[in-house]
């Protein structure tokens, strides 16, 4: 077999198995699946199957997702960087889907890097509501904003927070909380083998501490009646089955949902809870009963040697309580220091403007809102400017300044004071000496209808590759869209194939490419 296994991972997993472990070491030898899951806030899925450069086999327990040839490379075809579809391990999509995320829903993405499942979620809520993803690590929200601009969501905000100080901004306030757990990722071990390394290195109490904290500090910020979704891609029941127990024990207002049957997933493993040998003992486990630990069997579990994906884990909690009625996020938040119709903005102690998502090495950024409206206006007439000249309409939300950077949140902005904010929500642009320059996300946001100017280009005969790898194009002035009355000249939403790739600036036959940079195809 090529993939050597760890031998004390192997004798575990022997020893859980049983009969059933000569199936499951064969899975290794088979190849690594890859997907493709359909960004329905771009298009819908019947259309992109009309379009779509790739043969497409269903995922059972996704309906949006599909299982790719990894060979042909999905990343590199133009559609991925409009954001028609995010490339996603299959079974990785299957959290989201158990999570009943409806539009209007207020949901928490807490371990949410590289962005996969936010994306998904933010499908799911259909440009209403509310979507706060997080992760710990800075490093890792920096392809987490990415992937979230990539796929023009409008109402997400990111943050890069310890779980514990999100629970102090917002206790009882989700409807829905995902909770993809760090774990010691032995259901990647096929997909990569850097897991071994990394699982050869680390306890498995390093995790499970990490775990139980994060479970129960999202419980205090789930409301009465919502739901959490926990998921692993580990296979190894003190991270699962043992965590969910535990969870239980200690709140009896939580009951486990079972899963479909015909998704694909089979049962937890309650029986191996008890387990003496190679288990730690339920003794240990803080009072755990047998008539707790049997609840775990409602949890579900997708097996390599089951399916065609990777391991996974998961548990959907519900809480008994009476959901209450969804208030409108500005009635339920009220606003502090309103000023200016709305706009406030952070400021030094010298009265200058400061962006709370930037701190000084070991300190925390903390909001002091402005009480000049009149330079306000001045620093957002650049933006109403540019609306007027270039959008159809003026994007709902409310719209915001920190520092010199222009978005329209789906919060106040006071609620993120003192929070490490990486984006506060749609990031639209920049002011600079009281000019608005347009932002990349503000165009893969947009609609090809909410813009004044539009240019699509063509997939295929390259001409979309050009523009992803940052070239200048000679586009005669019939091929420009635009509204009559403003003319051809000035910002154009760039499309392919009737999909906003991002901006161009046309003059006289000649598309300055303002794609940026670090987004360039290589």
């Amino acid at each position: 077999m090529g993939l050597q296994l760890p031998i004390a991972f192997a004798t575990r997993m022997q020893l859980l198995l049983g009969d059933e472990y000569e199936e499951f070491l064969a899975s290794y030898e088979k190849p690594r699946y890859a997907g493709i899951r359909v960004n329905t806030l771009k298009i819908d899925v019947e259309s992109f199957r009309a379009i779509s450069p790739f043969e497409l086999k269903p995922i059972p327990w996704c309906e949006t997702g599909f299982y790719v040839e990894e060979s042909l490379k999905p990343g590199k075809h133009p559609y991925y960087h409009a954001g028609l579809y995010y490339i996603q391990e299959p079974s990785a999509m299957a959290p989201v889907e158990v999570l009943d995320v409806n539009p209007g829903d207020r949901v928490l993405d807490l371990c949410a890097a590289p962005g996969g499942k936010s994306t998904q979620i933010a499908a799911k809520l259909r440009g209403q509501g509310l979507l706060v993803t997080n992760d710990i690590s800075a490093e890792r929200t920096k392809a987490l904003a990415k992937n979230i601009e990539l796929s023009g969501v409008r109402n997400a905000i990111v943050l890069n927070e310890t779980p514990e100080r999100i629970a102090g901004r917002f206790p009882q306030f989700f409807d829905r909380i995902l909770i993809d757990a760090p774990c010691s990722g032995e259901g990647m071990f096929r997909k990569d083998e850097d897991m071994i390394r990394q699982w050869e290195k680390r306890s498995l109490e390093q995790y499970t501490n990490m775990q139980r904290d994060i479970l129960h500090t999202a419980a205090r910020m789930l409301s009465p009646g919502g739901r959490i979704v926990y998921s692993t891609c580990t296979f190894a029941p003190e991270e699962n089955e043992a965590i969910i127990a535990e969870f239980l024990q200690q709140n009896e207002d939580y009951e486990v949902i079972p899963l479909p049957v015909e998704g694909g997933f089979a049962p937890g493993r309650a029986d191996w809870l008890v387990q003496a040998e190679g288990l730690a003992d339920l003794d240990k486990r803080q009072g755990l009963t047998v008539d707790t630990a049997a609840k775990t069997d409602r949890c579900g579990r997708l097996w390599p040697h089951r399916v065609d994906g990777e391991g996974h884990f998961l548990a959907v909690l519900q809480h008994q309580g009476q959901a209450e009625a969804t208030l409108d996020i500005a009635e339920m938040i009220p606003c502090l220091d309103r000023v200016n119709s709305g706009h406030h903005e952070a400021t030094d102690k010298k009265g200058k403007m400061k962006q709370p998502h930037r701190r000084s090495k070991g300190s925390r950024n903390v909001s002091k809102y402005s009480t000049a409206p009149t330079d306000i206006s001045e620093l957002l007439a650049g933006w109403d400017k540019f609306s007027d000249e270039h959008l159809q309409s003026k994007p709902a939300g409310e719209v915001m300044l920190f520092g010199s950077h222009v978005y329209i949140s789906p919060l106040p902005k006071d609620r993120l004071d003192g929070l490490k904010t990486i984006r506060p929500g749609w990031y639209i642009g920049a002011v600079k000496h009281g000019r608005f320059s347009p932002g990349h996300p503000l165009a893969t946001g947009l609609k090809p209808e909410e813009a004044v100017r539009v240019l699509d280009l063509s997939v295929q005969d390259g001409e979309a590759v050009k523009y992803l790898k940052g070239e200048t194009l000679e586009i005669p002035q019939p091929r420009v869209q635009f509204k009559e009355e403003l003319g051809p000249k000035g910002y154009v939403l760039v499309m392919a194939g009737g999909f906003p790739l991002g901006w161009g600036k046309w003059m006289d036959g000649i598309l300055k490419n303002e794609y940026p940079a670090g987004w360039r195809w290589t």
